[in-house]
């Protein structure tokens, strides 16, 4: 037994502490910080302790579940938006009167069970292939599209079919944090109360489909003509494709962007195969289905249903308006057209070309389509467009597609770009409106490195030595694919865009002697912005549609400043319309003398007569105006030959024709404006030649005559060095240039008389083109016979 004692025991290894560890404890400690090593000291306080991260991760969980229960809470499903009660936007004249309003919804909603499976399948395969597997959110693809937006890769909205429903039929379009923390919450109640059906039907009832259809019931008919329970994979794939840019993807509208349409229908095909829905040996056998023009509502008929079309157009390609606002409505457009020139346009076209079409005896006449556009060369303003028969019968808008060739239309931007860069034949001769040219049909272009190109004139004309100026009247073939040679064809399609046509202008890039002949498709719209150019002494202003845009009364839009630039000299420019002045007065475009103007232009027609085209200028007003052939049901291109009982379609006829008596209707009551143009040195003087280019010039051929030995241009003219100056609205104003005056427009007399500078009562003019006779059977000097270049082996008509 052990004693029992009162004196402390000794405590066993590895329990409590030793007594120097008591002493230790027991001792004063010394203060933190103070270097004894005592306390988190230095970087070690930096460092939050596991304690610390382990209560910040907690109480930002309970921030995160309670912020979500709170919104879960208080997100309630609202009624539906705005949108089965939609404004009209009000489009109008410039002077107040009402054009249209679009704002009638078209829709008819249909239950799930009244849409084919392949147009519901199509659709998951566009918007959302895992709809009925996943949950109403998917926060990895937002978080993907919210990094590929902020990273500059496009646009992306990562939402759900869910999502996009109730941004659709509860919520409005704006891009706003608030709206898509809605979008969140009510995406997620909306799941646990309705089936993946009634969703997916709901979507499909409330998606914009472009041509006013809202659901795919209104679509169905819209495109096809067909109910939705009727549409095939292949139909339902182009519907499906329309929901990711209605406007822009209706390839009827829009023919330029059917590649990107058809890329996007293939990748819905694709989809529906990979997901099981479409067996892939019926995929194989698919062409894409081309829809129908629209049918629509007659209050979109005749003219207002295009400005209304290309208003749109111009507001959203111009970043002005967005899709989803003008779809949600409210907007009150005011337009930069005129009403009465509008009218005059109209009434042009219809006196002047439909009332010669016998469409039940003559099916080429069938396929006659119209557009013009024309604009103020001062303020770029578009005053007035024709954009065919009627929007309700033909939907495509003829003054802004890009899918027919210009033809020769487009050689006034090659004499512009020659005198722009100062350029000069092969033989080192400047490049002036007196040239001489070797205008021999069929003759290969000179100095052009590529493959051999040899165009033929006009039903295979020879002229021999003809100046630029008459080449421009007759439209000469072999002289301007020369020329485009001469001045380099890159510079000429600088030239080209810097007037006015587009950028991405279909085979404008083709950079070859070809681009003289017009070979690019660009729209009347576009043509018409260039013309005004030149005949705004080349100070370019891009073209606008809109005066004003309100929005429940207030301004809604900030347009931004109208900008000029020069675009090309002032001589070359005005030595541009000095040489169209020719064309109109005594070349292939005489019947636009009707407008009663000083007046200039030029025709062109595309190859195989599937186009006729006349652009030309007054002073005050700039238009340009094509007819152009269509079938009505394919859409395919389609000549002309015997349209109207004519045998070919060119320039000089309905073209010109409409283009006169519009210009005469719309400028009735203004006064007449001769041009004042200063023209480029030696313009008004014939050009020296030589023997060893093969241009076959006249050598020495005496002042004041142009080679071909007729009373020239310049015969009367003082032959002071330096710039010419072309005035006619004053011939006896000062010059203080040392520039001569010359009797070109004749200042538009009326009384019978000679007007100032040599004019006469029908515009003509004494002295301005004495080489500019053309032949009774030559009406067009590019018209269906056309170039026949040759090209690898291959002829290209122009």
């Amino acid at each position: 037994m052990h004693d029992m004692s009162d004196e402390p025991q000794p405590q066993q290894p590895g329990r409590g502490r030793a007594p120097e560890e008591s002493r230790a404890a027991d001792a004063p400690r010394p203060p933190a910080g103070d270097g004894s090593g005592g306390g988190r000291t230095g970087r070690r306080r930096l460092v939050p302790t596991r304690r610390t991260v382990l209560g910040t991760l907690l109480v930002g969980a309970l921030l995160v579940v309670g912020g979500f229960v709170l919104g879960y809470t208080l997100v309630q499903i609202p009624s539906a938006n705005a949108l089965a009660v939609q404004q009209a936007n009000v489009y109008l004249y410039a002077d107040g009167t009402v054009i249209a309003r679009d704002g009638e919804v078209n829709r008819e909603n249909v239950s799930l069970d009244r849409i084919s499976e392949d147009a519901r399948h199509a659709v998951l395969a566009a918007e959302d292939r895992d709809f009925y597997s996943e949950s109403a959110i998917d926060p990895s693809a937002m978080v993907r599209a919210a990094w590929n937006t902020a990273t500059g890769k496009g646009k992306q909205s990562g939402s759900t079919i869910t999502q996009q429903y109730v941004k659709n039929y509860y919520l409005r379009q704006e891009q706003t944090v608030t709206r898509k923390v809605k979008e969140f919450f009510i995406a997620i109640k909306l799941d646990r109360e309705q089936t993946k059906d009634e969703i997916l039907q709901g979507y499909l009832n409330t998606s914009y489909f472009g041509r006013n259809a809202y659901g795919i019931q209104a679509a169905a008919h819209a495109y096809y003509g067909v109910d939705a329970e009727d549409l095939d994979a292949g139909r339902a794939a182009y519907l499906a494709a329309l929901v990711n840019a209605p406007s822009q993807y209706d390839v009827v509208a829009h023919p330029e962007n059917r590649a990107a349409v058809e890329d996007r229908w293939n990748y819905v095909l694709d989809g529906m195969v990979e997901e099981g829905w479409l067996d892939a040996s019926e995929r194989a056998g698919m062409r894409f289905p081309m829809p129908r023009e629209s049918t629509l509502s007659t209050g979109l008929s005749g003219q207002r249903g295009y400005i209304v079309r290309v208003v749109k157009d111009h507001l959203i390609g111009n970043g002005l308006v967005d899709e989803a606002s003008l779809d949600a409505g409210g907007y009150r457009i005011t337009t930069t057209l005129h009403k009465d020139k509008q009218d005059a346009f109209v009434e042009a076209v219809d006196e002047k070309l439909m009332a010669r079409l016998d469409q039940e005896n003559r099916k080429v006449d069938t396929y006659v389509r119209a557009g013009g556009a024309s604009i103020d060369p001062e303020t770029g303003k578009v005053v007035a467009m024709y954009n065919g028969v009627d929007y309700v019968k033909q939907y495509t808008p003829n003054a802004t597609r890009r899918d027919y060739q210009v033809g020769s239309a487009f050689k006034p931007f090659v004499f512009t770009a020659a005198v722009d860069n100062g350029s000069r034949t092969q033989d080192g001769r400047p490049i002036t409106p007196n040239t001489v040219y070797d205008g021999t049909s069929e003759r290969p272009v000179q100095g052009w490195s590529g493959d051999r190109y040899a165009p033929e004139n006009e039903d295979h004309r020879d002229y021999g030595d003809i100046t630029v100026r008459e080449a421009t009247d007759k439209s000469v073939n072999a002289v301007y694919a020369q020329m485009a040679v001469d001045v380099g064809p890159d510079e000429v399609r600088r030239t080209a865009v810097d007037l006015g046509l587009a950028e991405d202008t279909p085979s404008l890039d083709d950079a070859g002697p070809s681009i003289a002949l017009g070979v690019a498709t660009a729209s009347v719209l576009d043509m018409a912005q260039a013309y005004a150019t030149l005949a705004n002494h080349g100070e370019h202003r891009a073209y606008t549609m809109i005066e004003k845009i309100t929005r429940n009364g207030k301004e809604a839009v900030e347009l931004p400043e109208p900008k000029a630039r020069q675009a090309v000299s002032r001589q070359a420019a005005d030595t541009t319309t000095h040489v169209l002045r020719g064309v109109v007065q005594s070349g292939t475009a005489t019947a636009a003398l009707s407008s009663g103007r000083p007046a200039a232009g030029k025709t062109g027609t595309a190859e195989e007569d599937k186009a006729a085209w006349f652009a030309g200028y007054t002073p005050e007003l700039a238009t340009v105006v094509a007819v152009m052939g269509q079938d009505p049901v394919t859409a395919a291109q389609k000549k002309l030959y015997g349209a109207m009982g004519l045998p070919r379609i060119n320039g000089g006829g309905a073209p010109a024709e409409i283009w006169g008596q519009y210009t005469r209707e719309a400028l009735e009551g203004e006064p007449v404006q001769g041009f004042d143009l200063r023209l480029q040195p030696g313009a008004d003087r014939p050009q020296p030649s030589s023997d060893t280019t093969g241009t076959g010039a006249t050598p020495g051929a005496p002042a004041g005559d142009d080679g071909d030995g007729t009373p020239g241009d310049g015969e009367t003219r003082d032959r002071t060095p330096g710039a010419s100056r072309e005035q006619t609205d004053d011939p006896a104003r000062e010059r203080t240039d040392g520039a001569t005056a010359t009797g070109d427009d004749g200042g538009g007399g009326t009384d019978g008389g000679t007007a100032p500078g040599g004019g006469t009562t029908d515009g003509s003019t004494g002295g301005d083109t004495g080489d500019g006779e053309t032949d009774g059977d030559n009406d067009e000097g590019d018209g269906g016979g056309l170039t026949g270049a040759l090209i690898q082996g291959g002829r290209e008509r122009e």
